[in-house]
């Protein structure tokens, strides 16, 4: 998981949302919003070739649902069609960090992009970070104020269940995402002893949808594994959604070659200075594509295979990172 600071991506957002074509004009004219639109399009065909119910939410770079400057709210319908819910970070709380009121400024920015999805018919996942249950209370209220689904995460690494009490808490079966009244992102498993344990805490829960790694120290998570987790403690049925970072290479995964860290391959551009690990890639290449979709030993292949309900897409706002360079 990337957690850059968002403030420097509204920013470049600001800066670049009235003119696409600025960045592309000097870079062998690629446009580098429609690469990322196109690749999340053929991860969701590809996905939903297998499973036509299979869900694909793309993470932040919320911008990608327009073509055009917000104030014409022209929808990109192609990329609207192939997602079914757009994720948010720190829309109410979290930017700066962690507990602190997100700017007004750069909370309407967002929230124009974050409707136009949910006027099309799109789900709104938002993910705050708050600890205390006095902040925590306000996020969710705020997101249910805005008709958004949200968890208010009390620390930045994803690797905590809140002690505060799942908020709009059901024993409904959950077989659909619009049916999810709450969600749990839980990504990074270092308090945890073993796979065991984690398996058991998360099915002791009443989140209607958890959002996790698909690895646990390397070892993914089998299907058997992922089927213990779609029953809710109170026995109800719930959705499991595997994070899967696209706009970023992460040396820790099992695509990562060792002499890569000397000799990078044509698409590996640079370490993310603000997240050791982490590389950024020119994924409109397409031998980064055959490590994330259409092939066995892809990614997205392993998330189908482990019964995954879905996949959370991260880095969606990479594109930013090439249009700052121009």
């Amino acid at each position: 998981m990337n957690f850059l600071k968002i403030g420097t991506h509204i920013l470049c957002c600001l800066l670049f949302s009235c003119d696409e074509h600025s960045a592309q004009e000097a870079n062998k004219n690629i446009d580098y919003r429609q690469e990322m639109r196109e690749f999340v399009i053929e991860i969701s065909e590809t996905a939903k070739a297998e499973n036509p119910n299979f869900i694909v939410i793309p993470q932040n770079g919320v911008q990608l649902v327009s073509k055009e400057c917000n104030s014409q709210k022209i929808p990109a319908l192609d990329y609207l069609n192939a997602i079914d819910a757009v994720g948010q970070e720190d829309l109410f709380y979290g930017l700066p960090k962690i507990n602190k009121i997100t700017p007004k400024a750069d909370n309407t920015y967002l929230r124009k992009y974050l409707d136009l999805a949910k006027n099309h018919g799109k789900q709104v996942l938002v993910t705050d970070y708050c600890s205390s249950f006095k902040l925590m209370k306000n996020s969710y209220r705020l997101s249910e104020e805005n008709k958004y689904t949200s968890f208010a995460a009390p620390r930045r690494d994803l690797d905590k269940i809140p002690a505060y009490p799942v908020f709009n808490e059901n024993n409904e079966d959950i077989n659909a995402l619009a049916e999810a009244k709450n969600f749990l992102y839980l990504l990074n498993y270092a308090e945890y002893s073993n796979k065991q344990d984690l398996i058991a805490e998360l099915a002791f829960t009443n989140y209607d949808l958890i959002i996790m790694d698909l690895f646990y120290n390397n070892e993914a998570f089998t299907a058997e594994d992922i089927k213990k987790l779609k029953k809710k403690k109170n026995g109800g049925d719930r959705l499991v959604i595997s994070y899967m970072s696209i706009g970023e290479a992460e040396d820790y995964r099992f695509y990562w070659e060792d002499k890569w860290s000397s000799n990078y391959p044509n698409w590996l551009v640079e370490e993310n200075p603000e997240w050791e690990g982490n590389f950024k890639v020119e994924y409109w290449k397409g031998n980064w594509k055959k490590m994330i979709y259409g092939n066995e030993s892809a990614y997205l292949t392993k998330i189908i295979d482990a019964g995954f309900d879905g996949v959370y897409l991260d880095i969606i706002d990479g594109y930013q990172y090439f249009e700052a360079q121009e």
